[in-house]
């Protein structure tokens, strides 16, 4: 198992959201279905959007939310080095790649900045994130974790080029499509739909948990969205895990990014019912229910 998902499980939580179906600032911040515009509410901040599908929160706060973005980088809990505390540590198997790649004399500092890098993420306070893992992505390149959780900062920070660097870095030191659904989305905001697409060919014919392969799924969608292939991107969606009895944060993602492709197409009767089942599931989620009210 890959090093990054063992120390961080990068769990997709609420940690941001985007419209899927929908480009970030500068490739994403497209128009909305009409006759009326919506006021879209900070997030996605991706999202991440992260959307996914793994989505962030866009800096400009221009894309409603939408997905579950970004990652949970490490196990919550931890605490800041103090000089009257011990120094935190890194998860074994991360604590292994720093002290098999980095000389001994600069192994324990860039376990602790990993750390620190790691608390500041988790609190999403991204720009001091950055500022702790430039260096170390320097110090310590063929770490995995450095570079994972420093794509995943960028990409919250919506700096997409230099998230998919890092997130490149990742997939090819340890062969995981487990942040694929962020680098696709990532490329997504560049306007590079085809490596896009490549990505979402790697990850559903990969081993890889339904949860994942639904976020890349939602990223997949809003790429053909983007260019304005509504009905292929509804035909995408519709194979996923619509139909669940006891959803999950990934199948609310699912059922509201395609609830608004079928805004878009104009299916109002699908979209009120999608939009309707995300609000009975979770009355909060995102902008669901003013998008359903909006139906009315």
């Amino acid at each position: 198992m890959p090093s990054g998902r063992k120390w961080g499980g990068v769990a997709r939580r609420g940690a941001g959201k985007v419209d899927p179906n929908k480009p970030p600032p500068r490739g994403r911040g497209g128009q909305k279905p009409p006759p009326k515009q919506r006021r879209e509410p900070k997030e996605l901040g991706p999202p991440p959007a992260w959307e996914p599908e793994l989505w962030i929160e866009e800096p400009d706060a221009e894309v409603k939310p939408m997905r579950k973005a970004a990652t949970k980088a490490v196990a919550r809990g931890a605490k800041p080095a103090r000089p009257d505390r011990p120094r935190r540590t890194a998860p074994t198997d991360v604590a292994s790649d720093i002290g098999a790649k980095v000389p001994r004399g600069q192994a324990a500092k860039v376990e602790e900045g990993l750390m620190e890098a790691a608390k500041a993420f988790e609190r999403e306070r991204y720009k001091e994130a950055d500022r702790l893992l430039k260096p170390l992505a320097d110090q310590a390149p063929g770490v995995p974790a450095v570079r994972e959780l420093y794509g995943l900062t960028l990409y919250r920070l919506g700096r997409w080029k230099a998230a998919a660097t890092q997130l490149e870095a990742f997939r090819q030191i340890t062969g995981s499509v487990e942040q694929h659904p962020v680098l696709a989305d990532s490329y997504r905001a560049l306007g590079r739909h085809t490596k896009a697409e490549q990505l979402w060919d790697e990850l559903r014919t990969a081993d890889a948990p339904g949860e994942l392969v639904t976020e890349g799924r939602i990223v997949a969608g809003g790429a053909l969205a983007d260019r304005g292939d509504i009905a292929a991107a509804i035909r995408l969606l519709e194979k996923g895990p619509v139909h669940v009895k006891r959803p999950k944060p990934h199948h609310l993602r699912l059922w509201y990014a395609l609830a608004d492709l079928y805004e878009r197409a104009g299916d109002t009767p699908r979209a009120r019912e999608l939009f309707g089942r995300v609000v009975a599931t979770e009355p909060d989620f995102g902008d669901a229910a003013e998008r359903l009210a909006g139906l009315d």
